[in-house]
């Protein structure tokens, strides 16, 4: 059977799950005759650690004799929880599910709860290993890690109590990593992190984040496409702005860690934005490349939300012009202190993020609407789809994965836009 890797949440995880499968295979963690599921799992919200648990019994049911093991963020601040589960052989964390030696030293079956555990204390790691691959599985773009954990302590976050304090990996760590990708053939590569605008405050010289993005275009020139995964606005440098602004093949998408859209509700977050820097940073960035398209977080129901509160929140998808929307309804995580104000009724969380989606959803009506007619990159993800510059997921039925093709949008459907290849031409009706 081998080892099966099943990952939850950020592309942050989606690339550590590279990595935990390579090194479980090097531990010949998956030699036996029934194999090894390691479930790599997310504890942004509390609905993420149900999930995470359902599917454990699951996997248990369908592989009675494989040996389960439960790592990633969940793990990391409920240990417990995990380990008190029968379906469950080992749990280690964070740091632990990295390295080849943890999976070689997992306990065996049968264990206590207790000695199934095998998670150390995330706050004392000070460095963050450049965990290289040269290839991510199955996806058509890579992924690289260039910072984990997060100084910061939003009032509603238990991700540093999962990852830690910001670590960066050294500036020559990534570049080398960017030089190996483009010559195993990818032409996109999606720089991640936790807190992704943090990096380089641990370095020497501090450098910024706009300082590496312009070091791996100006030392990987044959890299085609440079995406950010989530980013903070309000911590940009000038040199990010200015590689946004000019830099072609840094691709004009960014997706915002916006949270909220009032300004109280930003200070009971512990934000370090106004809804007036969010709208400010929008408009700049547009100004300076007008190309550019807008994702952001927005929670809806946070502790002590009023109507008028969640309609700023709603307001700032118009006002910053926002196109690809992740609600998260407020869901209180144990020992945050969010978790102790006053809560909202579940019901007015879940018809708040409603009304949020539906906002999204017509703004992203009303950009495909836009795209009719326009021409083009696309990087085939997988057979069907493509993906622009912008992030616009399309319906293409030529090009290979991993190929990036000039494409023309036809129309739109369903919340996707259709392409064809900008040198196709229609096939003719039969005048019959």
């Amino acid at each position: 059977m081998g080892v099966e890797i099943v990952s939850f949440g950020c592309r942050l995880n989606t690339y550590e799950s590279a990595v935990m499968k390579r090194e479980a295979e090097t531990a010949g963690l998956g030699e036996t005759a029934h194999g090894a599921i390691v479930f790599n799992t997310c504890a942004v919200t509390a609905e993420a650690v149900r999930q995470a648990r359902q599917q454990i019994r699951k996997a248990r049911r369908e592989n009675p004799d494989a040996k389960i093991v439960v790592t990633g963020c969940a793990a990391q601040t409920e240990p417990g929880r995990f380990a008190e589960m029968a379906e469950v052989d080992a749990v280690i964390g964070n740091m632990e599910k990295l390295s080849a030696e943890s999976y070689a030293r997992l306990p065996d079956f049968g264990v206590s709860a207790e000695e199934k555990v095998r998670v150390n204390d995330i706050m004392s790691v000070t460095e963050t290993a450049g965990h290289m691959i040269d290839a991510i599985e199955g996806r058509s773009r890579a992924i690289v890690q260039i910072q984990n954990g997060c100084d910061h302590r939003c009032t509603f976050c238990i991700i540093p109590f999962g990852r830690g304090n910001s670590r960066s990996v050294p500036m020559g760590a990534v570049v080398e990593q960017m030089k190996r990708l483009v010559g195993a053939g990818y032409n996109e590569v999606v720089l991640s992190g936790v807190d992704m605008t943090s990096w380089g405050a641990d370095l020497p010289g501090t450098p910024k984040l706009g300082d590496l993005i312009q070091a791996i275009l100006r030392h990987v020139p044959d890299l085609k496409r440079l995406r950010l995964s989530s980013i903070d606005s309000i911590e940009a440098d000038e040199a990010l702005i200015e590689a946004i602004a000019s830099e072609r093949r840094l691709m004009p998408h960014l997706h915002l860690s916006l949270q909220a859209g009032d300004d109280m509700i930003l200070k009971r977050m512990k934000r370090r934005h106004s809804r007036g820097d969010s709208i400010r940073f929008c408009a700049e960035i547009r100004q300076k490349r007008p190309d550019i398209v807008f994702g952001a977080d927005i929670i809806a129901g946070f502790p002590t939300e009023t109507e008028a509160m969640f309609q700023n929140s709603l307001a700032i998808v118009k006002e910053c012009g926002l196109t690809f929307l992740h609600v998260f309804p407020f869901s209180p995580r144990e020992g945050t202190p969010a978790a102790r104000m006053p809560q909202l009724e579940k019901s007015i969380i879940k018809e708040r993020a409603a009304r949020l989606r539906a906002a999204g959803e017509t703004a992203h009506t009303a950009h495909l609407a836009s795209l009719v007619g326009s021409r083009q990159q696309l990087l085939i993800e997988r057979e069907g789809l493509g993906r622009a510059e912008n992030f616009t997921l399309c319906r293409i039925d030529q090009g290979l994965p991993g190929e990036i093709i000039d494409a023309i949008i036809t129309e739109t459907s369903n919340g996707v836009a259709l392409a064809q290849k900008a040198d196709a031409r229609p096939v003719a009706a039969d005048a019959g």
